[in-house]
């Protein structure tokens, strides 16, 4: 049966240790990322009035 959330890109089966691994880079690039480039995608959320995430329009503490 094939995989609602694979949004049709075959990946192979990995260890728990590696899907972890695999998980903390990715998410350590997105860091890296989105850092780099938050002007441009800010500009261009402003210029296409796309609605920003409510994590990164709510300054407020969550407590």
């Amino acid at each position: 049966m094939k995989n609602l959330h694979d949004h049709g890109i075959p990946l192979p089966p990995l260890s728990d240790e590696a899907a972890f691994e695999i998980l903390d880079f990715l998410g350590a690039m997105y860091q890296i990322f989105e850092t780099r480039y938050a002007d441009q995608i800010g500009r261009y959320y402003q210029t296409s009035n796309i609605v920003q995430s409510p994590s990164k329009t709510n300054n407020d503490e969550p407590f």
